[in-house]
């Protein structure tokens, strides 16, 4: 089932239990899923794409979060949240950070990295390995920690 059937699908669940927050985050996702298929990007959406695409999607919402905290603007924030939390759905689970350290380790190990010099090439390795399953800020984090 493609990512906008699945959309389309928890929408009508969502208006019968008039679920207002995930009902807005679903037909957020619906809106920018058609932007991009009209965009001129040829169409459909492969599944690598609707990933970096939810994950885009979420980022927007946790920048937004941080803004609107940091104006003391918690009824937004909340808003913001739940939509992360329905979005996140979608997407397949995130590593921790005690798990994403132990695949930076072998990263490292694999490449012969041993100064911060070699981070991009580490990086490299660390994002297509970890894609969809861990963020790209607290990756970078580690193997620069790491790599100190």
């Amino acid at each position: 089932m493609s990512l906008e059937s699945q959309i389309q699908s928890e929408i009508k669940i969502a208006m019968l239990a008039k679920d207002e927050p995930g009902l807005r985050a679903l037909r957020a996702i619906k809106s920018a899923i058609l932007l991009a298929k009209t965009s001129g990007a040829g169409g459909e959406l492969s599944a690598d794409g609707e990933l970096k695409f939810l994950q885009k999607l979420v980022k927007q919402r946790k920048e937004s979060i941080e803004i609107y905290e940091k104006q003391g603007r918690d009824d937004l924030a909340i808003s913001e949240k739940a939509e992360v939390a329905v979005i996140g759905k979608f997407l397949p689970e995130q590593m921790n950070e005690n798990d994403v350290r132990a695949e930076v380790k072998k990263i490292i190990e694999t490449t012969g990295a041993k100064s911060a010099a070699e981070m991009g090439k580490v990086m490299g390795v660390a994002s297509k390995q970890l894609a969809g399953k861990a963020d790209n800020k607290l990756v970078a984090a580690i193997v620069k920690e790491l790599l100190q």
